[in-house]
């Protein structure tokens, strides 16, 4: 068996691998039924559809001839480093800070990840973003998640 496309080949193993343990460790919750599902309902469903999205990308990798092979290259540690940090960033600012400080914190550090970095357009997505945010998630879904510092709010 010949890989034509390496790229494609490590991307539809990593893809069938995270849907696979995400369909796994779903089993540890009910799964309930269509009509209720549980909370094992969402992440197998995703994780399934991951798992064949892989498998359908290791097959075109194994099938489909390409000029070079599509090697992989270089690794890109800066924007890795930079999202992994702000990921860690908002789970530790939100419950602190709220959601009207930690979402540009954060929008701000992830948008340094990139090569066409402009403070004029990580503002604008700050305001947006936020404000989007806490539309959906404050008063339209009614979570309970602070938008404020502790302190402020007394």
């Amino acid at each position: 068996m010949k890989i034509n496309s390496q790229r494609d080949f490590l991307s539809g193993l990593l893809f069938v691998a995270v849907g696979l343990a995400f369909a796994w460790a779903s089993k540890e919750y009910s799964f309930g039924s269509s009509a209720r599902p549980g909370p094992a309902y969402f992440p197998f469903g995703l994780g399934v559809l991951l798992a064949l999205l892989g498998g359908m990308v290791l097959f075109k990798a194994l099938t489909i001839e390409t000029e070079d092979g599509e090697p992989i290259g270089r690794i890109a540690w800066r924007p890795l480093i930079i999202i992994i940090a702000a990921i860690c960033l908002f789970g530790w600012m939100l419950p602190r800070l709220g959601l009207a400080l930690t979402l540009p914190a954060v929008i701000l550090l992830s948008s340094l990840a990139g090569d066409e970095f402009k403070l004029k357009d990580a503002l604008l997505n700050c305001v947006i973003l936020t404000f989007g945010s806490w539309l959906i998630f404050i008063w339209g879904l009614r979570l309970v998640i602070p938008v404020w510092p502790a302190i402020l709010v007394g």
